[in-house]
């Protein structure tokens, strides 16, 4: 299996004709790994975006995700069947974007269609999204060691879920960064404009560059051309060891995307 990008284009928010232009700008400055899903209603855009480039298939690493919707016995299969439809091509990554609503279905019920999905060739390989550490340990123990290659959890210096994190990285699963830079809340923070200005870079620059450092894969997003092609520009950047330090210090705030609906986090 071909390697994933570290440095991905979240496609939240980008719909419709300009959305694709946003998507096609990030793969014109170098992008390779799309991150799209079923609640987002992008994966038409991501694919259209692509067949546009004139890029080979093969060139690009697309995930998609299952919306808890479609966890109930007998539905992800064909919720995935659309996606695929939807993007014109297979997945080489396929996430559970949460854990079931309120623990409506079991895990056993929509992590055995995820693994059956992934048998008949639906998706390349299979993760998870915002799994706290005894979902994840238990998804580990039902699917065996290596099947679940990331979980993508929101993750930026201001919430750098350093629990979920570490025992990401203890057991070999990627930690995959959403809100990687944090909705613009990064601006101001002294210790951070003091690390960009040494660097001659952007606040944001610093944020990726922080969690590419780390091991960690990250998804930015923006529908800014110049912005886009700033964020990837972060690959670029090396941090001094006295600059993850003091990122890693940094005061933590709460989580943003935090539903009441949502799993017991760590």
């Amino acid at each position: 299996m071909k390697a994933i990008p570290r440095l991905g284009f979240g496609t939240y928010g980008r719909t419709g004709p300009t959305g694709i232009v946003a998507l096609e700008k990030a793969l014109e400055v170098g992008y390779r790994h799309f991150d799209t899903a079923q609640s987002y209603g992008t994966e038409s855009e991501v694919g259209a975006a692509l067949r546009r480039s004139g890029l080979a298939r093969e060139e690009v690493w697309i995930t998609t995700k299952i919306d808890m919707s479609n966890y109930g016995p007998g539905r992800l299969v064909p919720s995935l069947e659309r996606s695929i439809d939807n993007l014109g091509l297979t997945p080489d990554l396929t996430l559970l974007h949460w854990p079931s609503k309120n623990a409506e279905w079991p895990l056993d019920v929509y992590l055995s269609q995820i693994i059956e999905a992934k048998e008949h060739g639906l998706t390349g390989a299979i993760g998870v999204s915002n799994f706290p550490i005894a979902l994840l340990k238990a998804a580990m123990a039902q699917v065996g060691a290596g099947e679940i290659l990331t979980n993508q959890i929101e993750l930026n210096p201001l919430h750098n879920n350093r629990t979920v994190a570490q025992f990401c990285r203890s057991v070999g699963v990627l930690v995959t960064c959403y809100l990687p830079i944090a909705k613009g809340r990064l601006r101001g923070g002294p210790t951070i404009e003091a690390i960009a200005a040494k660097h001659g870079a952007s606040v944001e620059q610093v944020a990726l560059a922080w969690e590419l450092a780390k091991g960690y894969a990250a998804i930015p997003t923006s529908s800014r051309a110049d912005r886009i092609a700033s964020n990837f520009a972060a690959r670029d950047l090396a941090l001094a060891q006295e600059d993850i330090a003091a990122l890693d210090a940094l005061p933590q705030t709460a989580r943003t995307i935090d539903p009441d609906w949502g799993p017991n986090w760590d």
